[in-house]
């Protein structure tokens, strides 16, 4: 927190002296870094590959946040657990130090829906993304209601912006109260 606000600080005052000696009065292009979320995926059972390509999928579409997988017999930030029920996710955004699940399950993947885009749409919702259902396939928050034919695993631009605006100011009180969303909510 502290190296974000002196980088702005800095970034806004050499915006001012580069207006005033330079006679422009252009914004600076200021950036400021990711925020970095890990994962562990210890307990996710044979959906450790379909987690690593929603995550990257994540990776590639927003900016502002990263997902990393955390080191072995570290902290992380989010768990990610195989089970038998529905997959379902904590509702974010999670935030480094902070708190949250996603549920892997197996009820949805034995009715044919797309493991990836399980993944990518649980991982969304750490994100901070609600249910946007119905909604048609396109829209990776549409989740179960887009049916089983369904395998996009890429959120759409509303969706990848929603993400990058939960993510440009500093991260939320780690007291902050999380709920839990599931794939057919």
């Amino acid at each position: 927190m502290f190296r974000r606000t002196v980088t702005v600080m800095v970034a806004f005052v050499l915006a001012l002296v580069g207006g005033v000696v330079g006679g422009s009065t252009a914004a600076a292009d200021v950036h400021v870094a990711a925020v970095t979320i890990t994962y562990d995926d210890s307990r996710a059972g044979e959906f450790v590959d379909a987690v690593a390509e929603g995550v990257a999928i994540w990776n590639d579409s927003v900016s502002n946040v990263r997902i990393e997988r955390a080191a072995p017999g570290t902290r992380a930030d989010v768990r990610v657990v195989a089970d038998d029920g529905w997959p379902r996710a904590t509702l974010g955004p999670v935030f480094p130090g902070g708190s949250g699940t996603v549920w892997m399950g197996r009820q949805a993947v034995d009715q044919g829906y797309s493991v990836v885009r399980i993944a990518s749409h649980e991982f969304g919702h750490i994100l901070g993304l609600p249910d946007m259902k119905p909604g048609p396939c396109s829209s990776l928050m549409s989740g179960s209601s887009a049916g089983t034919s369904c395998t996009n695993p890429n959120p759409d631009a509303r969706e990848a912006a929603w993400v990058e605006d939960n993510y440009a100011n500093a991260p939320a009180p780690a007291e902050r109260e999380l709920v839990v969303v599931g794939w057919l909510d």
